[in-house]
């Protein structure tokens, strides 16, 4: 008698998805053994988020089935079954860290009462909140802080022990180490491997292939909405699974020339922010792409924001050109030639409501009107231009943003600041959840500015871009700057090293000596 083959943990088969009449599934298919890590990689645009936005009932698909351990679901698939961690942070921000771990599961005040109202213990709650976070990413956040007030990454570790406090059979991530340090990062691969260990099942979605490499069993690669390839992820080269995400052989990103820096652009002394950053000083010169990393709430991306107006209680002296300035909101900034794309590109990058045009010309509208009225012509040349050269994946430029890929989304964030031709241009994290051939283009977009006269400088967190597309790295640690390094006489081990003080103790050892 032969053995009864076991179901699949999840199955997907044929899946179709149109949007506006553009596909972006055309039959792609997924069958996920349980027990196991999938990874499920590809190209921004390639169907990915939309895959995962179906199985959780965000999205109806066209056409399709879907099965859970064998059984069809027909009308989508039950909570407590499959846990999702979506690349968009879906947290209240007016709630507190606590009551976002336990919401719809809060801890009852005495015997329950029939009926709506109940009384909740407010002390089990945050004591339940504490013991998550340490189980699951060893850290602690404070169970009354507000979510709104938290960095994207703080979002982001609430949002996934809210996940696996629940403990379902399967857990779906997208993307969820995009806005991670490295610490963070490990941390949570651990995790994963420990819900491995215990028959968890689950599907992780990444841009980071050595992730996809050191956890994952099997990978599946969708390119232009099918399932292309699926293939053993440890026994899998990761430049074979970009030559499957592209459809082409790789090419690497090499800078076109040595870049030569020329007059100063803007001028930083003494800044500070309390709490937050502190005797913050240095310059950056047209021509060159200056970068800042640290770990989580080094301060750097306070800085980036109070470049821009957008910190409160700032002190310090900032310069323009050589012009002292005063950038108190970021009006200030935008006139003094100033451009800002943030990380968190759905909530601030992008009008997610409005169309490629409209949020292209968002910040130019002046440019392209004559006598207050919007001149539709001059509109359409710059917007049609500026898809071309960041070359935008839209049908149309009447598409609304919302249907685009993260990678798009973010190409239309830089496209809104490229329409004003500003001369000083702060990124923050410009290449997360984007995928490897939309890096290349921001890379290449970045040469071309600096190029052309503008400076960047920019917040990342992933070293090895860091250090590729940089001149020069300032590396921080609890709000203050510890060290500048040149990026092509440096490693990423060094940048780490003095990111986490352990540079640092080494130098104050050394000076007590001599």
């Amino acid at each position: 008698m032969s053995a009864v083959a076991t179901p699949a943990a999840l199955a997907l088969s044929g899946i179709v998805k149109h949007f506006d009449g553009v596909p972006a599934l055309r039959g792609a298919s997924l069958e996920i053994a349980p027990g196991t890590v999938h990874g499920l990689v590809g190209q921004n645009g390639a169907g990915k988020s939309t895959l995962i936005k179906i199985l959780a009932g965000i999205h109806a698909a066209d056409a399709g089935t879907v099965k859970v351990h064998g059984v069809p679901q027909p009308g989508g698939v039950a909570p407590a079954e499959i846990a999702f961690i979506h690349q968009e942070r879906l947290l209240s921000p007016t709630s507190t860290v606590a009551e976002a771990l336990a919401l719809g599961n809060e801890p009852a005040l005495g015997p329950r009462i029939a009926g709506p109202l109940r009384l909740i213990d407010a002390r089990r709650l945050k004591q339940q909140a504490r013991d998550a976070l340490r189980e699951h990413f060893g850290i602690e956040l404070p169970p009354n802080r507000l979510i709104g007030e938290l960095s994207v990454a703080e979002q982001q570790i609430v949002q996934i022990t809210r996940a696996l406090s629940r403990a379902p059979r399967i857990l779906v991530f997208d993307e969820p180490t995009a806005a991670l340090v490295a610490r963070e990062v490990d941390r949570l691969l651990a995790t994963i491997d420990t819900l491995r260990a215990r028959g968890m099942t689950v599907v992780y979605v990444s841009h980071y292939l050595n992730e996809i490499a050191q956890i994952c069993d099997k990978v599946s690669v969708l390119r232009d909405g099918l399932d292309v390839a699926h293939l053993d992820a440890r026994a899998t080269p990761i430049e074979a699974l970009v030559e499957a995400m592209i459809g082409a052989p790789v090419v690497t990103h090499t800078r076109s020339s040595t870049r030569t820096p020329g007059d100063l652009a803007l001028t930083v002394r003494d800044l500070a922010a309390p709490g937050r950053f502190e005797n913050v000083s240095f310059d950056v010169r047209r021509g060159e792409v200056v970068g800042i990393t640290g770990l989580l709430g080094s301060g750097g991306k306070g800085v980036l924001r109070a470049l821009f107006g957008l910190e409160r209680g700032v002190a310090g002296a900032i310069g323009v050109a050589g012009r002292p300035v005063r950038l108190r909101r970021p009006l200030d900034a935008v006139r003094n030639g100033i451009a800002f794309v943030p990380e968190d590109r759905r909530t601030h990058g992008v009008a997610t409501a409005l169309s490629v045009r409209e949020n292209t010309s968002l910040a130019s509208l002046r440019r392209v009107s004559r006598f207050g009225l919007l001149a539709r012509r001059r509109e359409t040349d710059l917007v049609k231009r500026l898809v071309a050269a960041l070359r935008i994946r839209t049908p149309g430029a009447e598409t609304t943003v919302r249907h685009l890929s993260g990678g798009n989304q973010q190409k239309v964030a830089l496209a809104k600041w490229l329409s004003r031709s500003s001369s000083i241009y702060l990124l923050d994290e410009p290449t997360v959840g984007v995928d490897v051939g939309a890096k290349g283009e921001i890379y290449r977009l970045l040469d071309e500015l600096v190029q052309n006269g503008a400076c960047v400088l920019l917040f990342s967190s992933d070293l090895i871009e860091l250090l590729g597309v940089t001149d020069r790295v300032l590396v921080m640690k609890r709000g203050r700057i510890v060290r500048e390094l040149v990026s092509r006489e440096t490693n990423t081990q060094t940048v780490l090293a003095w990111a986490a003080g352990a540079r640092e103790a080494v130098a104050e050892r050394e000076r007590e000596v001599a």
